[in-house]
């Protein structure tokens, strides 16, 4: 079968070189009660993806160490809408990210509490279910959020390895499974987990714990 990219035939596969990582975009609409299809309603609206082939990582440019890739081809991810660069490829609509956009991945064909991770710097915290409105015509919409309204605290239900450093390595998380946790306004990026609402931040945008006591209410 002829190999293209952006509807021309090339001689064979392409291979993403450093961190950068192929993608095949998934259809993440979903149905609502009414039978209408929408997205998740979230500020950025996050993108699922496909791994179809991962470069072997970036060189630190202190250390001179590779920075290993967090993904593998077959995994996955879960990115922001305006990351990375859009190419049509084999005929399928894909994006072109970094592994710094990577803010989850999993395996498996839809995501669960136990089968995604946190990729590196990100922590998955619960937080309060938004208020929606359903339409006569059965279209779910969510209410106009106002600063006020912006949720920015919840559980640490998982995190990820850490934030890679000066040294090339990574700092594990400041904050543990089932701390609750404030971060900045706007700092999370929405995403909804077999119908519960949660947000992935980086470490460096929570701003304090509430409290230091792990409960197993809160742990995945």
């Amino acid at each position: 079968m002829a190999v293209t990219l952006d509807g021309e035939q090339i001689r064979g596969p392409i291979t993403p070189l450093g961190n950068f990582v192929l993608v095949k975009v998934k259809d993440t609409l979903q149905a609502t009660a009414g039978g209408v299809l929408l997205p998740d309603q979230s500020k950025e609206r996050p993108t699922e993806g496909l791994v179809m082939e991962a470069g072997p990582g970036k060189i630190h440019p202190h250390t001179g160490i590779r920075i290993t890739n967090p993904v593998t081809a077959g995994v996955s991810v879960l990115y922001g809408k305006f990351d990375g660069k859009p190419i049509e490829y084999k005929g399928e609509e894909c994006q072109m990210i970094r592994d710094d956009d990577v803010m989850l991945y999993y395996t498996g064909v839809t995501m669960s509490l136990e089968n995604v991770t946190p990729c590196r710097d990100y922590v998955l915290i619960e937080v309060p279910p938004k208020q929606e409105q359903l339409t006569s015509s059965g279209v779910v919409i969510a209410d106009m959020v106002t600063k006020e309204d912006e949720v920015c605290e919840g559980f640490v239900i998982k995190v990820g390895e850490g934030r890679l450093n000066s040294s090339g390595e990574f700092s594990p998380s400041p904050v543990a499974i089932g701390e609750k946790v404030k971060f900045k306004d706007y700092a999370g990026n929405d995403v909804r987990i077999e119908g519960k609402d949660y947000v992935l931040v980086r470490m460096v945008e929570i701003l304090c714990t509430a409290f230091n006591d792990v409960t197993e209410e809160h742990s995945p």
